[in-house]
């Protein structure tokens, strides 16, 4: 079972939000996850960025590989922290 994580989009039309989760890489972008592991909003003043980092790592640890743009979130929230 091949994992990913990565964003899946909600919002409205011009008003991004984003999840970040752990899903199987078949799934549908916007389709059924595993886990959900933090949100990250792009319209905010200021890049709202909050995912749980223990979790992240858990999963990076048993094997799941993440997107490049989730690799720059976390990279990001590390330095918040």
């Amino acid at each position: 079972m091949s994992t990913n994580i990565r964003l899946m989009r909600l919002g409205k039309k011009k008003a991004p939000y984003y999840r970040v989760v752990v899903a199987h890489s078949r799934n549908a972008r916007d389709g059924a996850y595993i886990e959900s592991l933090g949100t990250y909003r792009p319209v905010e003043s200021s890049d709202q960025i909050l995912i749980n980092v223990a979790r992240f790592d858990e999963w990076i640890k048993m094997g799941a590989i993440p997107s490049q743009t989730v690799k720059q979130l976390v990279s990001k929230a590390r330095v918040a922290v």
